[in-house]
């Protein structure tokens, strides 16, 4: 896999919870923040997908009806 470099600025406490981290698990500094970046992104595209996926049935009109938002409430207790 390819890759680039970023340049990026941290708080000191961030830092150094990176850098604590990066001891302890015997990882580069670098390799800690990749690995949190990439779940962070994963994480993130997947609730933007969930939020498009919503908005796409909104503007069809594929609404719960009240009956089934009514039941949801009941089963949850609200």
């Amino acid at each position: 896999m390819s890759s680039r470099t970023l340049s990026i600025e941290l708080p000191e406490a961030v830092f150094s919870q990176v850098d604590a981290l990066a001891r302890d698990t015997a990882r580069s500094p670098a390799r800690v923040v990749s690995e949190a970046l990439e779940q962070l992104l994963a994480l993130e595209a997947w609730q933007v997908e969930d939020i498009k996926a919503g908005l796409r049935e909104a503007e069809t009109g594929e609404f719960a009806s009240e009956a089934e938002v009514a039941e949801v409430f009941a089963r949850h207790g609200a």
